[in-house]
């Protein structure tokens, strides 16, 4: 069958899963101005900006050719559990007959995650299923691992723009692996790739880190967040994100009494801001805030989508954390009608205030 998904993040992961089992897969364009436009069309004025941008995706692919469309879903207060009613009901308007396949965690209700499984199978063997999802695993650590080398030695680069280029490159070789054997030499060859990147010299005590939470979308879509990470990269500045697929994945996919990642760790540093569920990523926001707080970052960039009531909460809550921990946090609300100067500006003056603070600590 034709299947396509939601456009977020280093998306050849999600295609090679589904072309390994044996689908046409249907590439959603990366999001434009003319993807955001068609969501702004036909969604709800009041919906979430990445309602918005998924529906445009949606049209897009379904215009390609899609027939299915595979997502994930969401429980608790955030309207992201809704997504697929919404958008169905949208498309069908639209005169678009599709099927959703959406995936919630395997543990909110297994029977429901199993019929999904059975029907991305398809043909194929249990024994290959599992193979291809565990390919898939290793290749999402391995783009994560690089992923973050990237936004580490991108501040340092001799030739601006360089290590964005090979991180494009790394990509494409990815995307034509088929086993463990060409992961790893992929993999190797994208360190070695890294590595002879040239870069200046920066004393330990003058390197800016930069912290990027908020809401998932916005913050791994770099389309739609006006590629602040490497924006920020190229103003000198380090970058590590709050979310990383593989993070994600391990999260979701463990169950609790052995669920000991890094989220998990997170979470908790979270509850004394946010004690109870209210839905998105908002406790994990406050929560990563804290933590790079501890870890002596410079400042954190808080991304949330215009109209996100979990990221509104956390936004109220920031001040009080960013004074706990002595550390600056830049609120930035992204939708369609954001313009792109003034936000650059704001992050513009947000490094000059950093740099400021941490040579008056130098001094």
């Amino acid at each position: 069958m034709k299947v396509s998904f939601p456009y977020m993040g280093t998306t050849i992961v999600y295609k090679k899963l589904l072309e390994l089992l044996g689908h046409e897969v249907i590439m959603p364009p990366k999001p434009s101005q003319r993807t955001i436009n068609l969501g702004v069309k036909y969604s709800p004025e009041f919906a979430c900006f990445p309602l918005k941008v998924i529906m445009g995706s949606y049209i897009e692919a379904l215009e390609a050719g899609a027939e299915v469309l595979v997502t994930s879903g969401g429980h608790g207060p955030c309207r992201a559990g809704f997504y697929e009613q919404v958008h169905r009901r949208i498309l069908e308007e639209k005169g678009h007959t599709v099927d959703f396949i959406v995936f919630n965690s395997m543990f909110r209700d297994f029977k429901q995650f199993y019929s999904n499984i059975k029907k991305l199978k398809d043909k194929n063997s249990w024994l290959k299923v599992i193979k291809s999802l565990w390919l898939v695993y290793l290749m999402i650590n391995k783009l994560d691992i690089l992923e973050k080398e990237v936004q580490r030695i991108r501040a340092y680069e001799v030739k601006r723009g360089e290590t964005t280029k090979v991180w494009e490159s790394i990509q494409k070789d990815f995307d034509t692996v088929r086993n463990k054997v060409q992961v790893m030499a992929a993999y190797d060859k994208g360190r070695k790739r890294l590595a002879d990147i040239k870069t200046y010299e920066v004393k330990e005590d003058r390197k800016l880190r930069i912290g990027i939470v908020g809401e998932i979308y916005v913050v791994m879509e770099a389309s739609i967040n006006m590629k602040m990470e490497e924006l920020l990269g190229n103003m000198g500045a380090e970058v590590e994100r709050s979310q990383y697929l593989s993070q994600w994945v391990a999260y979701n996919a463990l169950p609790s009494f052995i669920n000991k990642t890094h989220e998990v760790d997170i979470i908790k540093a979270g509850e004394p801001f946010i004690p109870i569920n209210i839905g998105g990523h908002a406790k994990q926001t406050v929560g990563h805030i804290a933590d790079y707080g501890e870890r002596g970052f410079d400042g954190v960039i808080h991304l949330m989508p215009f109209g996100c009531l979990p990221e509104l909460v956390s936004q109220s809550i920031i001040p009080k954390i960013s004074q706990q921990y002595d550390i600056p946090v830049l609120t930035l609300s992204i939708d369609e009608q954001t313009g792109t100067a003034n936000n650059l500006t704001r992050v513009e003056a947000f490094i000059d205030l950093i740099r400021g603070k941490r040579m008056k600590k130098i001094s």
